[in-house]
């Protein structure tokens, strides 16, 4: 790998902006940062609000990466299946220093066989998805194990960055990024997550979701059961 410090956002169609734009803010001021938005396709990226992201690297043009992070979304149930885009993980993840998601960022890392018998987050409404793929869900904000480092659903991102960061260049340069983004949450509503919310509130938020439920189910229950033979494919191939 080169000096520099090689940040490569995962990106595809229906991802939400905010699940990359977030630690993108932190990771951007990592000594030595360079950060590359790659994309199967590369070009354009159009993001599950309807945002554009243009001028996307082809995650096969992208030789390495010191740290890996997969962002989340509503595209995430075509994505867990489009197995050019889980090679692409694999591949990169296999030399990166650090690899983390944010929001179902992490159903797609366990998609491509990178999470089994490990701990992560996922965004609370998804989170039972990652035992599907032999990983243990985790209802933490920012969880580690190992080299991989999962945060919860969409804000939880910045903390996950935050987190990366104080590793990477220290506690203090950390909280210098904090207060340069003058990041010091304090919503308006003690709402953000389940167990917090009042009941009704849950299950508004639940009916939304209930629109891609059977989508999501399948879709995981699809690239739970052809993820053995994709691992094994890989193996095979490195062995050749």
């Amino acid at each position: 790998m080169s000096d520099e410090f090689r940040v490569v956002f995962a990106l595809y169609p229906g991802v939400t902006q905010l699940d990359f734009t977030g630690p993108f803010e932190v990771f951007a001021r990592l000594p030595a940062a360079r950060c590359l938005l790659g994309s199967v396709e590369g070009g354009r990226i159009q993001g599950d609000g309807g945002i554009t992201f243009a001028d996307v690297v082809r995650l096969e043009d992208i030789a390495d990466c010191a740290l890996l992070c997969v962002p989340g979304g509503f595209g995430t149930i075509a994505a867990i299946e489009d197995q050019v885009y889980l090679r692409e993980l694999r591949r990169l993840a296999a030399t990166a220093r650090y690899v983390t998601s944010v929001c179902t960022g992490s159903l797609l890392l366990a998609a491509a066989g990178l999470l089994a018998g490990k701990r992560a987050a996922c965004h609370w409404a998804w989170r039972e998805s990652l035992c599907a793929f032999g990983a243990t869900a985790d209802p933490g904000r920012v969880v580690r194990d190992g080299h991989v480092i999962t945060g919860g659903g969409v804000t939880a991102g910045i903390d996950m960055a935050l987190t990366v960061t104080a590793e990477v260049a220290g506690i203090d340069y950390a909280q210098t990024v904090q207060l340069a983004i003058e990041y010091a949450p304090a919503p308006p509503f003690d709402s953000g997550r389940p167990e917090r919310a009042r009941p009704e509130i849950v299950a508004a938020a639940r009916r939304r979701l209930d629109a891609v439920r059977g989508a999501r189910d399948a879709a995981v229950s699809r690239a739970a059961a052809s993820l053995p033979a994709a691992v094994n494919a890989r193996q095979a191939q490195g062995q050749s």
